[in-house]
């Protein structure tokens, strides 16, 4: 046998601190001093000397909002080396901030640089509209941050016009923090957007910024913590 069919899926030099291994793989170029919190049990393979702490103290410190007794969504992984990461088969969705902020769903949230200040928080008027809390973790700063989607995403940049952009909640993954976002409650679209008892609930953002919305809408997938 030869090793030419597996030649594509080969690693290939890192050319960003975190960038995709193909859409379901995340791939982290570790350095001593560069330390990354990733979702606890994400790490599938890593090259050179790379260690994790689990339930890190930071991590501590916001667990009393942050988990569901599934135990630490976090660990701290430092070193030197190639690190892969991955949740599930999810596809992987890398951002960069440049001074900047963004609000992740707790559980799309795969990997972000440890020097960022990040805290976690309950996402106001949500619960009254779907019925259900939905705790939300804040990523601020220069550096960077890999989300995942249920499948493949769309990220609508909000400032291109002058409409607002609507989102059923249990398909949104993500937003700029700039965006202004209200609550929406519909019957006509009941039909279209939403699931429930013949309601449709959106949230509604505008101004200058982007919004990740993936293309499951199972809130199950919301309330799922890795062990």
């Amino acid at each position: 046998m030869t090793q030419q069919p597996l030649a594509g899926y080969a690693p290939t030099p890192p050319a960003a601190r975190m960038e995709n291994h193909g859409s379901h793989i995340l791939k982290v170029a570790m350095a001593s001093g560069q330390d990354v919190y990733a979702r606890t049990g994400s790490m599938i393979s890593y090259e050179g000397f790379v260690q994790y702490e689990p339930n890190p103290p930071a991590v501590r410190q916001q667990a009393a909002q942050w988990l569901t007794g599934e135990g630490a969504p976090l660990m701290r992984c430092h070193g030197d080396g190639l690190l892969y990461l991955a949740d599930y088969g999810a596809e992987v969705v890398v951002v960069h901030l440049a001074d900047d902020s963004v609000s992740v769903n707790g559980t799309n949230l795969l990997a972000f640089d440890a020097h960022l200040q990040f805290g976690v928080e309950r996402v106001k008027g949500l619960a009254k509209l779907a019925g259900q809390g939905l705790f939300n973790v804040t990523v601020a700063g220069t550096g960077w941050v890999a989300l995942t989607s249920r499948g493949t995403p769309v990220v609508v940049d909000c400032g291109r016009g002058e409409d607002e952009t609507y989102v059923d909640p249990d398909a949104l993954v993500a937003w700029s923090t700039r965006l202004k976002v209200k609550g929406k409650r519909s019957f006509k679209a009941s039909a279209l957007i939403g699931r429930g008892s013949g309601e449709a609930f959106q949230l509604g953002f505008s101004g200058q910024g982007f919004v990740v919305v993936q293309p499951s809408e199972d809130s199950a997938d919301r309330l799922r913590v890795r062990g």
